[in-house]
């Protein structure tokens, strides 16, 4: 991209290409902003030196933050650095809508250098200069305000560095490189300009922000309603509806009336272009990814053609984003763990036993009964014990529908072939232990309150552990939350959770009035007399589960 230069502007380059920062460049003839801010000040007639001044900056100010800078020959042409080349971007895309083609004054650098996200725009918003403030300021000077956004003014630029980190540095975010960017191409060239005139342009933004908002709202709406009604869980369907929120909170400032007048469907040309796939889904787990697909894209849209109207609405698009990720894969992941443990209502922790014969002979019992899940827990065993007994244990449940997880050690896990691990809430992290195990193997979290709970859905496991409920002689805990953490999980997270702590036939029955629908036990199995019939006494108490 190449820019006309203001006369004034041109001086102060020439002025600052004299000065380099002589550590720390990487390119000696390298003009950077600390220099080019010195060249600004140079002319002490622009507006931006007037600027600078009226916040207390001077040539002696900018030379004691980089006292490396250093008066060299200046070289002809001088290469832009990679800062100073995104500054001039931003200045060129914050100001698209005044009068083109635009010719960058001293004032216009200086609002680039303010919002390129570098250590020149920290220093300059550190002595005063608002960025906001600045862009309105210049703004007055053509008689115009932010065009797109009515009423409400131009947005703060705060958040501006977002755009710079976009593609994962200045560099990268600032095209083209250095090498195709000189002096004399810059102040002897014209901005490369958008199609069409600044109004058709300006309408044309319009009404690709207004199809992006939309398409936004309408997919985040669709994958709200399916949390709400298929799912029936409170929890995500409340994260959904905080998201959409923060929708139409990021952009309150594009204006209704705006949009409206730029919208035309009518002779939109893309209003006739149907593929076969969006005619049917499959399920409603299609209807749900489609939808998220739709959503997380039409953000997308917003962020880049905000970044011509708005950095602070841009930046809150490239975080919804973010989140939008997020929340899919909690969603899916719950839908995919409803499916996958549907029928899964007795979990059993067992440990190594005593000897080999003794851990076959209880293994072979509770897969005989029906148990649907067993987990290795044992904190006695040597690692190549544990692996060893895992892998039998492994042997044993392949054939059946009893699923096998290992408890705390994902590398266990993974060399057993085991169908998941799980972790406590002072062991490896969902993600950690994601890596070890792999997308497919399952990720079970022990969560001892709501907001473990919650957390645990964001960080994508497959099923939770919910409690202590009661004392039990396999563990040892400070408070036990009990039937009310039942309670509170049953009323809002439909990912699949298993009651555990002290859990018997005897007290059952209060877990089951909680809310609770699979459970999780340990001695009231594997320290009775006949553990088979224990754990079909359990399995005939327990409801059959209702799932989506």
């Amino acid at each position: 991209m190449k820019y006309l230069l203001t006369p004034a502007s041109q001086r102060a380059v020439e002025f600052a290409s004299g000065w380099t920062l002589s550590a720390g460049c990487s390119e000696l003839s390298e003009l950077t902003a600390p220099a080019l801010l010195l060249g600004l000040l140079s002319e002490p007639e622009c507006r931006a030196s007037m600027i600078l001044k009226r916040s207390g900056i001077d040539a002696r100010s900018v030379q004691r933050r980089w006292p490396s800078l250093a008066h060299k020959p200046p070289p002809a042409p001088p290469r832009f650095s990679d800062e100073v080349q995104l500054s001039l971007r931003l200045a060129q895309q914050r100001l698209i809508n005044l009068p083109q083609p635009l010719e960058l004054a001293t004032e216009h650098i200086l609002l680039g250098l303010a919002i390129n996200g570098g250590e020149s725009a920290l220093w300059l918003r550190q002595q005063g200069i608002d960025p906001a403030s600045l862009e309105a300021e210049i703004r007055s000077l053509y008689g115009r305000s932010s065009h797109l956004f009515g009423p409400h003014g131009p947005a703060g630029v705060a958040e501006e560095q977002a755009v710079a980190a976009g593609s994962g540095s200045a560099a990268e975010a600032a095209e083209p490189s250095t090498e195709d960017l000189v002096a004399n191409d810059v102040c002897s060239c014209h901005p490369e300009q958008p199609l069409g005139t600044v109004g058709s342009t300006e309408v044309a933004v319009l009404r690709a922000l207004d199809a992006a908002a939309n398409r936004a709202h309408e997919g985040l709406r669709v994958a709200e309603d399916y949390t709400r009604f298929v799912l029936d869980d409170r929890h995500l369907t409340g994260l959904c509806k905080q998201l959409r929120h923060d929708l139409t909170a990021a952009l309150a400032g594009l204006s209704g009336r705006r949009r409206l007048a730029a919208r035309e469907t009518q002779q939109d040309v893309g209003t006739g272009l149907t593929a076969a796939t969006e005619r049917r889904r499959a399920d409603a787990a299609g209807v749900l990814t489609a939808n998220f697909a739709r959503f997380q894209q039409a953000l997308r849209s917003l962020e880049e053609f905000g970044k011509l109207v708005d950095a602070e609405m841009a930046a809150a698009c490239k975080q919804l984003r973010y989140q939008a990720y997020t929340l899919q894969r909690a969603v899916e992941t719950t839908g995919q763990s409803l499916e996958r443990l549907a029928d899964a209502r007795l979990y059993v922790l067992i440990d190594g036993c005593s000897s080999v014969d003794e851990f076959q002979r209880l293994v072979v019992s509770l897969v005989e009964a029906g148990v649907d899940v067993i987990q290795l827990r044992d904190k006695r065993l040597g690692d190549r014990e544990l692996l060893a007994r895992a892998r039998l244990l492994r042997g044993w449940t392949a054939e059946n529908k009893t699923l096998m997880v290992v408890n705390d050690r994902p590398d266990i896990a993974a060399l057993a072939r085991a169908d998941g691990v799980h972790v406590g809430q002072e062991e490896l992290s969902v993600k950690d232990a994601r890596t070890v195990v792999g997308p497919d193997a399952l990720v079970g979290v022990s969560t001892h309150s709501i907001e473990q709970a919650r957390q645990a859905v964001l960080d994508g496991a497959d099923y939770i552990g919910v409690g202590p409920t009661f004392p039990s002689g396999t563990k040892t805990f400070e408070s036990f939350p009990g039937v009310d953490l039942i309670r509170a999980v049953a009323a809002e997270v439909r990912l699949p959770s298993f009651a555990i702590g002290g859990i018997d036939r005897g007290n059952l029955d209060q877990v089951l009035a909680a809310g609770a629908a699979r459970i999780a036990v340990s001695r009231a199995i594997t320290a009775a007399s006949d553990p088979a019939a224990a754990a079909r006494e359990l399995l005939l108490a327990l409801p059959p589960i209702g799932n989506p």
